[in-house]
C-alpha cells in the first residue's frame, strides 16, 4: 500500500515537473528569474533584455528582439523560442480574443462559459435513471 502511494506521488511530481519545463515565458512580461528559466538565458542576458524593455518599451516580434538586444541574433532568438521564449504572446492573445460571450467564427463545437449567479433559494437537482 505504501509503495503504491509513493509511486503515485512520484508519478505526479514527474508529470508536474515536465509540464512546467515547457511553460512559455513572454519576453515582454517576464521578470529576471523567469527569463533565466529559459535554457540559454543567463543573468547578464536577462538583465540586457529587461534594461532594453524598460528603456524602449515592449518587443514587437523576434526581429525586434534580435535587433535591440546586443548578442541576440536571429538564430539565437529562434533557439530561445524553441526553448519556450515567446514575444508578446499574452498581448496578441488578448487582442485576438472576442469580446462578450460570442464564439469565434468557425467554432461550432466550442463551449462558451456563462457566469452563474448564486441563489440562496436554489436547491440541488437530483436526476434518477
Amino acid at each position: 500500500m505504501f509503495k503504491q502511494a509513493l509511486s503515485s506521488i512520484a508519478a505526479f511530481a514527474l508529470m508536474f515537473s515536465i509540464g512546467s519545463a515547457f511553460a512559455a515565458v513572454d519576453v515582454n512580461t517576464a521578470n529576471s528569474d523567469a527569463l533565466r528559466g529559459i535554457k540559454g538565458i543567463g543573468p547578464a542576458k536577462a538583465k540586457a533584455i529587461l534594461d532594453e524593455r524598460q528603456a524602449h518599451g515592449p518587443f514587437k516580434d523576434a526581429n525586434d528582439l534580435s535587433t535591440r538586444v546586443k548578442g541576440m541574433g536571429g538564430k539565437t532568438v529562434q533557439r530561445l523560442e524553441a526553448e519556450g521564449l515567446t514575444i508578446g504572446a499574452a498581448s496578441k492573445t488578448a487582442a485576438a480574443a472576442p469580446s462578450g460571450n460570442a464564439a469565434p467564427p468557425g467554432a461550432a463545437n466550442s463551449a462558451v462559459a456563462t457566469p452563474v449567479s448564486a441563489s440562496t433559494s436554489a436547491k440541488p437537482v437530483v436526476v434518477k435513471k
